[in-house]
C-alpha cells in the first residue's frame, strides 16, 4: 500500500513547536514576520534573521516527536509511506520516517545565499534570543543562510515533484494539521482526488478541504494517528 500524507503545522503544535504567532508578548513580538522570513528581510537585516533563526532553531531541539509523528513511522511497516509536511523542523525524521520532503525547507539546514553550496559547519546554539548575531561566510563571500522557503521564493523542485509524485500514486492520502489553504500545497488533496484516491482529513478544526475530502476525522493527529488506518480499512473496502 502506497500512504501519501500532507502534515502541517498542528502536528508540530502538539510536540509543542512554536509559531510566530506565539510570541506576540515576546522578544520577536513588535517585528513583522515579513520582515523575518523574506528574501528581502533577508538583504537588509540579515544578523537580525539570523538570530531569529538560531532561536527558532533552539526552541525546536528542545522538544520531542508526539504520538503522531511515531503512529507514522510505524505506517512504513504497513507499506510505502510518503510524508510531504509544509513544517520546517525535524520532528517526522526524529520519529523514524525516512521518507520526508519538505515543501517550504528546514531549519536543520543551511546553505550560502550568493552561490548555493550546503553548508554543515557547525551551528551556534541560542538558548535565550538575541537581536543580532553574525552569520558565518562562505568562501565565495556569501553569508550563509537558513535553508528555508521565504516570501518571494519558489518551493524547492526536489520535494515539490516527489509530492506531486507522490499525491498521484498513493493509494490513500491522509491530510494532518493543517489548513488547507496554502497553496500550491493545499492542491495536493486535490490531485489526489482527482484521480479517485481516497483522502482523509485528521483535523480537530473545520478546514478549507473539509467539504472535499473523502472523510474527516475530528481528533489531533497524536489522538487518531495511532489508530487511524485500522479504523478507516472497513470504509474504504
Amino acid at each position: 500500500m502506497r500512504i501519501a500524507v500532507l502534515s502541517g503545522a498542528g502536528i508540530s503544535a502538539e510536540s509543542g513547536v512554536p509559531t510566530f504567532r506565539d510570541d506576540r508578548n515576546g522578544f520577536w513580538a513588535k517585528y513583522d514576520p515579513y520582515e523575518l522570513s523574506s528574501t528581502e528581510g533577508w538583504r537588509q537585516h540579515p544578523a537580525r534573521v539570523w538570530a531569529w533563526y538560531l532561536w527558532r532553531h533552539h526552541l525546536v531541539m528542545q522538544v520531542e516527536p508526539n504520538a503522531g509523528h511515531r503512529a507514522l513511522a510505524a505506517w512504513q511497516d504497513l507499506g510505502e509511506v510518503t510524508v510531504i509536511t509544509q513544517n520546517v523542523d525535524d520532528l517526522h525524521e526524529r520519529a523514524g520516517s525516512t521518507n520526508v520532503h519538505h515543501l517550504h525547507g528546514s531549519l536543520f539546514e543551511f546553505r550560502c545565499d550568493t552561490c548555493g553550496q550546503h553548508y554543515d559547519g557547525q551551528i551556534p546554539d541560542m538558548p535565550e534570543p538575541e537581536l543580532e548575531a553574525d552569520p558565518p561566510s562562505c568562501g565565495c563571500g556569501g553569508l550563509i543562510r537558513p535553508g528555508i522557503v521565504w516570501f518571494g521564493e519558489n518551493l524547492p523542485d526536489g520535494p515539490w515533484n516527489a509530492a506531486v509524485e507522490a499525491a498521484s500514486q498513493a493509494d490513500i492520502m491522509v491530510v494532518v494539521g493543517t489548513s488547507g489553504i496554502v497553496y500550491p500545497a493545499a492542491g495536493l488533496p486535490e490531485l489526489a482526488m482527482s484521480t479517485g484516491t481516497p483522502v482523509i482529513e485528521v483535523n480537530p478544526e473545520k478546514t478549507a478541504l473539509s467539504a472535499q475530502v473523502t472523510a474527516v476525522v475530528r481528533e489531533t493527529a497524536s489522538a487518531a494517528l495511532p489508530t487511524l488506518l485500522q479504523r478507516i480499512a472497513g470504509t474504504l473496502d
